[in-house]
C-alpha cells in the first residue's frame, strides 16, 4: 500500500522547497475501513470508508505552520505550499521548532519484520456480517440476556509514508480485525447490559464470534440487580479490563507536553518513586502483532524499548523533539501525529510488571471492598494528581463477590493509589497496553 504514497510526500516536499521553505517534512496516509452491525440476525448499518490524507509542515527559519488535504492534483500540491509557507511567515517564532538532525534519523524504515499488516485477502461484507450475527446469536443463547444492543466486526488497513528534507523517507501498513457484541439484561429499570470486544492485527489471531457473545452475555448477566455500595474508605480492585486506565494516567503526568508547561503532578518526580518497589513500566514499539508497534515515530526517530519506570522509580519523560528541547534533553523518539498539525509525544505499547496472585487471590486478600469493571467520566486534577471517577462493578465480602454495584464514586490521589498497587498476573499479553488487574488500599468509596 505503501508504494503509491512516497511519490506523493516527495512532491509536496518539492513543492514546498520552490515556494521558499527551508525545510519541511510531508505525511501522507491511506486508509479504507469496513463494518458491519446486526440487529435481530439481520443487517442494522453498514459503512464502509475510503480516503487518502496528506500533511505538510514547512520551517521558514524557526516558524512553522501544517497544513493538510485529501487532494493530490498537483495544482492543489503547490497551493497547499505556497499557503503553508505564507502561514509560516506570519506565525510567532518557536525556538524548539525544526526537524531531527541526520545522526537522529532511524534506519529502519519499514516495518516487515513487526508483522503490523495481514496479507491474507480483505474479508467481504457477507463475512463480516455473519461473524456479527454468530457473536449476537451466541449471546441471546445465555439464559437471562434480553436483547442484543449491537453486535457488530470490522476490518480496517492503513498505509503511512513519512518523508523529511532531512533525508528520512519511510513508511509501513497496518491491518486490524474486530468483532464486539453488547448484551442486556433485565426490563425497564432493571436493565444491565456489558460487552466484549476483541481486536487483532491477523485474522488467525482473533478469537471466534461465540467466543465474543458468550463473554458479552455472562459479563452482562453477573450485572443482574445492581445496587449502590455502602459509603467509606475500602480497598478497591481494579479490573484488567479497566487497569490500565491508571497507568494512562501516570503516562498522561510524565508526558513531556505537560512537564514543559508545568501542569504535570509529576513534575518533580524524575528519579523518584512513583510505583512500588519493584515494579517497573516499560514501552516496547517493537513487538510483533501489536497494533501500538512502530519501527519509527513521526519525526523519523528510531523506535526502541525504554523503562519508563524501573524498580519503582521514574526514569524517563516521554519525549518528541520539541518537548526535548525545551527541558534541554534528548528525544525519547515518541512523536506522533495526524496530517494537520505538528508532532507530539506519546507512548505506544507499555508492559507493567506482573504479580504472582490471580485476581482471585486479590479479591481473598482484600476481603471487603469494591471489584471494578467499569469506569464512567472523570474528574482529574493534572497539578495535584487529585481523582475521583464514576465507578461500577461488584461488592466483595469475605473475599467473595457479594452483589452488583453501580451508581458510586471511587476518589483519592493518584500519586498515593500508584505507590500502593498490587498487581495481579491477568494481563492480556496481546493487547497494546498490557496491565494485569491492580489493587489499591485505602480509597474512598461513596454509595448509599
Amino acid at each position: 500500500m505503501t508504494k503509491t504514497l512516497s511519490p506523493v510526500t516527495e512532491a509536496l516536499l518539492a513543492a514546498a522547497r520552490a515556494a521558499g521553505a527551508e525545510s519541511a517534512d510531508a505525511i501522507a496516509v491511506e486508509a479504507r475501513s469496513v463494518s458491519i452491525d446486526v440487529r435481530k440476525g439481520g443487517l442494522e448499518q453498514a459503512e464502509r470508508a475510503e480516503g487518502l490524507d496528506i500533511g505538510l509542515r514547512v520551517f521558514v527559519g524557526q516558524r512553522q505552520a501544517c497544513i493538510s488535504s485529501s487532494d493530490t492534483r498537483p495544482e492543489t500540491l503547490q497551493a497547499m505550499a505556497s499557503r503553508a509557507v505564507a502561514m509560516a511567515r506570519e506565525a510567532p517564532v518557536d525556538p524548539y521548532a525544526g526537524l531531527a538532525g541526520a545522526d537522529q534519523l532511524a534506519t529502519m524504515r519499514a516495518a516487515d519484520r513487526l508483522e503490523l499488516f495481514d496479507p491474507s485477502p480483505e474479508p467481504d461484507p457477507a463475512a463480516l456480517q455473519e461473524d456479527a450475527r454468530r457473536a449476537e446469536a451466541a449471546a441471546l443463547a445465555v439464559e437471562g440476556v434480553t436483547q442484543v444492543q449491537s453486535a457488530s466486526a470490522a476490518y480496517g488497513q492503513q498505509a503511512i509514508w513519512l518523508a523529511a528534507s532531512n533525508g528520512f523517507a519511510g513508511g509501513y501498513a497496518r491491518s486490524s480485525r474486530h468483532i464486539s457484541c453488547v448484551a442486556i439484561s433485565g426490563e425497564g429499570t432493571g436493565m444491565e447490559r456489558d460487552w466484549c470486544g476483541e481486536g487483532r492485527i491477523f485474522q488467525a489471531d482473533l478469537p471466534s464470534p461465540e467466543y465474543v457473545g458468550n463473554l458479552a452475555a455472562e459479563r452482562t448477566i453477573a450485572r443482574s440487580g445492581a445496587r449502590r455500595p455502602k459509603t467509606g474508605t475500602y480497598p478497591v480492585l481494579y479490573d484488567e479490563r479497566i487497569a490500565s486506565s491508571l497507568i494512562g494516567h501516570l503516562l498522561g503526568a510524565i508526558n513531556g507536553s505537560a512537564i514543559s508547561r508545568g501542569s504535570s503532578w509529576l513534575r518533580d518526580a524524575m528519579g523518584t518513586a512513583v510505583l512500588p518497589d519493584g515494579m517497573s513500566l516499560v514501552e516496547d514499539p517493537l513487538r510483533t502483532r501489536r497494533s501500538g508497534s512502530r519501527p519509527f515515530d513521526a519525526e523519523g526517530l528510531a523506535s526502541r524499548v525504554k523503562n519508563l519506570v524501573q524498580d519503582g522509580v521514574l526514569q524517563s519523560w516521554v519525549l518528541d523533539l520539541a518537548s526535548a528541547r525545551k527541558l534541554g534533553l534528548e528525544s525519547t523518539g515518541n512523536a506522533v501525529r495526524g496530517t494537520s498539525a505538528p508532532p507530539s509525544p506519546s507512548t505506544s505499547n507499555v508492559i507493567l510488571t506482573q504479580g504472582s496472585n490471580t485476581r482471585e487471590d486479590l479479591m481473598r486478600d482484600m476481603g471487603t471492598g469494591l471489584l471494578v469493571t467499569s469506569l464512567i467520566g472523570s474528574t482529574i486534577n493534572p497539578n495535584t494528581g487529585d481523582y475521583s471517577r464514576g465507578a461500577s462493578g461488584f461488592w466483595v465480602e469475605n473475599g467473595e463477590i457479594a452483589y452488583a454495584v453501580n451508581e458510586c464514586t471511587i476518589a483519592g490521589n493518584l500519586r498515593d493509589m500508584l505507590r500502593r498497587i498490587i498487581p495481579a498476573n491477568d494481563a492480556q499479553d496481546h493487547l497494546s497496553s498490557v496491565v494485569p488487574s491492580l489493587l489499591v488500599e485505602g480509597m474512598m468509596l461513596a454509595g448509599e
